[in-house]
């Protein structure tokens, strides 16, 4: 009778002929059974060479988790394993080898199990090897290990040879056979059911699966952290962990849970030429350190001992670890556990340990990818946006921008305001098809294109007419709607012309909203004959204009501009005279994840009145990154332009204020600083703008180690807040604003 199996084609017979040719199952679990209770080993296996003998593939495996989940299911022969050893030279090989021929060929072992493997060979045929693993704690392979595993292999082979001649083929399958041998003599207190064979292996193997799971779900390093905490942490029992990478030379902190802040604090910049168990793990070896009691312990001396700490490196691409002075190369990073008092670590949570670094490393590793990648596109399309908007004494502007959360790539939304004259403005919003490189390059035509055609002074009808003539004529594939307004400050005149886009919105002094409305016409880079269009409306001083992208009012089952009509409306009458909370207000409304499926851009003025008694005045700075004397020149200026209003009693105030501002944004930002003041009938408003989008946060002087560990900013600003009461900062798209409001009197 003839069968098949997942171990290939063979023959199964009866009577005295099945003891001659057994089945090659049988044949296979008998050798491994054998090897495994001869050797006293936790797992056994038989590696079959391929039919180019290019690798060995397993094609069964005996013992219990997780011991048997160590066992790779193949290996090329290239790899330097003690299984691929042992076919290639014919003799018995051990990893680690502990008389190496080649010092520098020394390989550290990925999990608490040497392996010696014996070749499986008959008459000059290489059927493959048989492998055992065994606990540390049962020391080395001795030659009596050497010669028993070398029997067992030869009786193996002859075995295989029978059913070779016999016409079987003694190939692996594509997955080996399990066959579960649970050994009496492992015991890994805490886990499992006692008494019950298994119940340990099979408890400590059920996190691991939750972390697969976990990781697969993964998109950033806080989802890291919580999995890793969800799954190692609480499992094993830790009080705190760390996630470093590394990088530059150096380890860098990408999270952690728990009390945690002296490892941050040793972690974080640490050279990786220390000599520390952190840069150890990254050189590729898995430190265990039980911890113990303090050295005066037996004379009875106070304190408690070191804790125990486990330090996992994070290993990507499934590569052995060579002992080296070095970085290993498929090292991304390091997993450091820290337990609430000594600890101990059994081989065989040392082993399912190792097997959760490894799937984090992968995991990081495609984290931080995805992250450089979001980075990049952020960066190159910031890059693209104006880094300060133009500013007249009659009307008053602030942007937003959000980019979508679904892609990774640059998106086409941009916003402008071009001054032409002393009384003449030009607002821009413009949305570009796509989320691609391709996106981004015509973004930068077109907005080249806008902002050349408004400042030669053309009408936003001529501006966009020969703006989309231009885009034909170089071959634009992407669609571009924008909206142009030209707002005459002396007469509150507003010109609007569209293409394809939304109409702005206006919210007059009376708190009404209303469209701007224009004929839509048509998308630029689109041939057409017919000329643009605009239309001219009047606005009243207090009006607050509305430019928006799409992406603002993302709805599948909705109109855009009854979205955004609902949002200004919802804005509230009282937010229209603070543009900065308003832009505030209206983008956290949407920008929640769920709904950013698209770049977002908000472009909000308001028209102050024309220029004369009671109108604002101005008076703006600019300090160049790592000035020197860049405070010094802020003090200067805000003193000088107070007096010159007439203002000189809130000076000395303003400038401690903005002495502290500026150099939070030189300190942290490290870019370019605007600084702008703003006088109107009650008050002065400082505005202080950087390239740094991270909001600042006050630290106060009483904080704890852990929240000192995530200060991201002095405590300068404690000071602004004593004086000034209040506050904001918002983010645009080249960085952000803080923003304040000091009270004059009838000064």
């Amino acid at each position: 009778m003839t069968s098949n199996s997942a171990l290939g084609e063979h023959r199964r017979e009866s009577g005295p002929a099945r003891t001659e040719c057994r089945g090659l199952e049988e044949v296979l679990h008998g050798a491994v059974r054998e090897a495994l209770f001869r050797m006293d080993a936790v797992s056994a296996a038989v590696y079959l060479l391929s039919r180019d003998a290019s690798e060995v593939r397993a094609a069964m495996i005996a013992g219990s988790p997780p011991s048997s989940f160590t066992m790779p299911c193949r290996m090329s022969m290239d790899m330097p394993r003690a299984s691929t050893r042992a076919v290639a030279t014919g003799k018995v090989a051990v990893l680690p080898d502990p008389d190496p021929a080649d010092p520098d060929q020394t390989y550290a072992l990925p999990y608490p199990y040497p392996a010696l493997a014996a070749p499986v060979t008959a008459g000059g045929h290489r059927f493959g090897a048989l492998t055992v693993l065994r606990l540390e704690s049962h020391g080395g392979f001795g030659p009596t290990d050497r010669r028993v595993l070398q029997e067992i292999a030869d009786a193996l082979a002859a075995a295989l040879a029978r059913l070779a001649r016999a016409g079987t083929a003694v190939v692996a399958g594509p997955t080996p056979a399990l066959a579960p041998v649970f050994h009496s003599s492992i015991r890994t207190p805490g886990w499992g059911v006692r008494g019950v064979p298994g119940s340990a292996g099979a408890s400590l193997m059920y996190p691991l699966r939750h972390f697969a799971e976990r990781l697969n779900q993964t998109t950033t390093v806080d989802h890291l952290v919580a999995a890793a905490r969800d799954s190692i942490m609480s499992p094993f029992g830790a009080r705190a962990l760390v996630l470093a990478s590394v990088g530059a030379g150096r380890l860098w902190v990408l999270g952690h849970s728990g009390p945690s802040s002296a490892m941050v604090r040793a972690l974080h910049g640490a050279r990786l030429g220390a000599s520390t168990p952190a840069v150890d793990a990254v050189r590729g070896h898995a430190l265990f350190l039980p911890g113990g009691p303090p050295p005066d312990a037996g004379s009875g001396g106070q304190g408690a001992g070191p804790p125990g700490q486990a330090y996992l490196p994070l290993l990507v691409g499934g590569r052995p670890v060579a002992v080296a002075s070095e970085v290993h190369p498929h090292v991304v990073g390091v997993c450091c556990l820290e337990f609430a008092g000594p600890r101990e670590f059994p081989p065989e949570e040392r082993a399912v340990l190792g097997m959760m670094a490894g799937m984090l490393g992968a995991a990081v590793e495609r984290v931080e990818l995805g992250a450089r990648q979001r980075e990049i596109a952020e960066h190159l399309q910031r890059r693209l946006l104006p880094s300060a908007l133009s500013d007249l004494p009659g009307l008053a502007t602030t942007a937003r921008y959000r980019p979508a959360v679904t892609t990774v790539q640059v998106g086409g939304d941009w916003y402008d305001v071009i001054k032409v004259s002393d009384e003449r403005m030009v607002l821009v919003v413009g949305d570009v098809e796509g989320h691609d490189l391709d996106s981004a390059a015509v973004m930068g035509q077109a907005r080249t294109a806008l902002i050349s055609y408004a400042t030669e002074g053309h009408r936003p009808a001529v501006v966009i007419d020969r703006t989309g003539r231009l885009l034909a004529g170089l071959g634009t594939e992407q669609l571009v709607t924008c909206c142009v307004v030209a707002l005459d400050t002396g007469d509150g005149t507003a010109e609007v012309a569209l293409a394809g886009h939304p109409p702005p919105l206006v919210r007059r002094p009376d708190g009404g909203v209303d469209t701007l409305a224009a004929p839509a016409n048509l998308p630029l880079g689109v041939t057409t004959h017919h000329p643009y269009r605009s239309w001219e409306h009047t606005l009243s001083p207090g009006s607050v204009l509305m430019l928006y992208s799409n992406g603002l009012t993302d709805s599948a089952t909705r109109d855009p501009g009854t979205c955004a009509q609902e949002l200004l409306r919802a804005g509230g009458r009282e937010a229209g005279a603070d543009l900065e909370r308003l832009a505030d207000r209206l983008v956290a409304e949407v920008s929640g994840p769920r709904w950013r499926r698209d770049d977002a851009v908000l472009l909000l003025a308001r028209y102050e009145g024309a220029v004369g008694r009671g109108a604002p005045r101005t008076a703006s700075l600019h300090i160049q990154r790592r000035d020197l004397h860049g405070v010094k020149a802020a003090r200067a200026f805000v003193d000088l332009q107070l007096r010159s209003w007439e203002l000189s009693g809130v000076s000395e105030t303003l400038q401690l204020i903005a002495s502290e501002i500026v150099t939070n944004a030189l300190v942290h930002a490290g870019s370019d600083v605007d600084v702008r003041l703003r006088a109107f009938g009650d008050r002065v408003r400082l505005e202080v703008r950087d390239s740094d989008g991270n909001p600042p946060v006050p630290s106060p002087l009483a904080l704890d180690a852990e929240q000192n560990a995530e200060a991201e900013h002095g405590r300068g600003l404690l000071i602004v807040e004593a004086l000034a009461g209040q506050w904001n900062t918002s983010p645009n798209g080249r960085g952000k604003t803080v923003s304040l409001d000091l009270p004059v009197g009838d000064g």
